[in-house]
């Protein structure tokens, strides 16, 4: 009998011919086969706005596309996270300590104020959220959280979420994510229905919306983003963003949306300084059930100092280690949790393909054309930026680059680098444009 995987894969292609290749990319091509439960096909997506949308949108179209693969009825089921429980996720091939600290899942419910550890470096952003909770629309509007990554700016937006619906069931709260608002615009212009977009976003109480500095520079986007900002500020709506950076660092951010993310409060996150590392990780201890000694966190928080997020997955790998090896919990337990995050900050490396994708993403260019051969103006200033962004994030030779990039020769690339910093020197919109693409990449890598 064929696998679940396979009987996924034909639904797949049926349901690509069905809707416009856009919201395949976008919405379908990466569900998750689980399997077939109690009847029903069961598939899984990180994310509950991307589950809400497909059931809203897609799920018709992905049950009929089952019922012709299969020549009967078949119930459809999306699930997340926190619903999995029950389902038996595919098997996947990791070590034992990998299961046991993948299968750590942190659900919606653990994104609240009382698990967010409050320090100098945070206790600002930490009282205005609170402050927005308690009063949404009603304290500080718009919001604008900004900090490096790992350091808990999507826990404090998830937190006022489930605090303000904790509170206040009947408002209409919207969290989502700045690439998830591109796609799902995009997507709905490119076949006529923006209208549909207007209507989901514009009667919310409260948007909450993460990493929004991925919105710059794409124009249609932007003004959109513009008109809903404008039409939930006009009614008291409130509006909480996050960023890697502060608004007037977003380079090519719109000037227009700059003014209006600067007019309400802005509160950044720092680094956690020593005494908060080591608050966070008896913290993350006593959650898994862990009695984590003193001088095992703070061996522990004199070594890890970048983010929040390495400080918890140590946590997670130590739990592992202790319960699978039945042994108490030690100093040279924990060097060696944390020796492969030590191993990823000295060796870590940009890939060649996140470099292109966001290149083209921000500059509307294929991937494919980047790295091919056609010669016109918008395609050539893509590859040049290509040639420059992957010396300056990958470290990599001009033979290495010019392979990259299509078999290009030493010498092509060599043109390539003096062409783009030559334009950088008079362009100043070029210039933001090249800035922000590397900033972009290194927060994501």
């Amino acid at each position: 009998m064929q696998n679940f995987e396979g009987i996924w894969e034909q639904v797949k292609e049926i349901v690509s011919e069905k809707v416009s290749q856009i919201s395949y990319e976008t919405w379908i091509r990466d569900l998750e086969a689980i399997g077939f439960r109690a009847g029903a096909a069961v598939l899984y997506t990180s994310s509950a706005y991307h589950r809400d949308l497909i059931k809203n949108r897609f799920i018709d179209v992905i049950t009929e596309s089952f019922q012709e693969v299969l020549g009967r009825e078949c119930e459809v089921r999306i699930v997340i996270k926190d619903e999995l429980e029950g389902e038996n996720a595919p098997e996947k091939h990791t070590s034992p300590i990998e299961d046991t600290v993948n299968g750590e899942v942190e659900t919606e419910n653990f994104f609240t104020f009382e698990n967010f550890i409050v320090g100098n470096s945070n206790k600002f952003a930490h009282a205005a959220s609170l402050a927005v909770a308690n009063n949404p629309g009603g304290a500080y509007n718009p919001l604008f959280i900004y900090g490096n990554s790992g350091l808990g700016k999507t826990h404090l937006l998830k937190a006022i979420k489930n605090e303000i619906e904790k509170n206040n069931p009947k408002m209409k709260v919207a969290f989502v994510t700045c690439e998830d608002f591109t796609n799902e615009f995009l997507e709905l212009l490119h076949t006529g229905r923006a209208p549909e977009f207007r209507t989901h976003y514009r009667p919310v109480d409260v948007l909450l919306i993460d990493d929004i500095q991925f919105i710059a520079g794409k124009l249609s986007t932007e003004e959109e983003f513009l008109n809903t900002f404008n039409a939930l500020y006009d009614k008291n709506k409130q509006i909480v963003m996050t960023s890697d950076r502060a608004p007037k660092e977003i380079q090519s951010l719109a000037d227009r949306l700059r003014t209006r993310f600067e007019v309400g409060l802005m509160a950044d996150i720092q680094q956690p300084d020593y005494e908060t590392r080591v608050a966070i990780i008896k913290r993350k201890g006593k959650l898994l059930d862990l009695d984590i000694p003193q001088e095992v966190a703070e061996f522990i928080a004199t070594r890890l100092k970048n983010n929040t997020r390495q400080l918890e997955g140590s946590v997670k790998k130590l739990t592992a280690y202790h319960r699978l090896s039945g042994e108490p919990l030690s100093l040279s337990m924990a060097q060696n949790a944390i020796k492969d995050i030590l191993t990823e900050d000295a060796e870590a490396s940009v890939s060649e393909e996140k470099v292109l994708e966001e290149i083209s993403r921000t500059m509307f260019i294929s991937v494919e054309d980047i790295c091919g051969k056609k010669q016109t103006a918008n395609i050539a200033r893509a590859r040049q930026v290509a040639a420059y962004v992957l010396r300056e994030v990958t470290n990599s030779s001009t033979k290495t680059i010019g392979d990259i990039l299509g078999g290009k020769d030493h010498s092509t690339v060599i043109y390539y680098l003096r062409k783009i910093e030559k334009s950088m020197q008079t362009n100043n919109k070029l210039k933001m444009t090249v800035n922000d693409i590397v900033k972009n990449i290194k927060g994501r890598s």
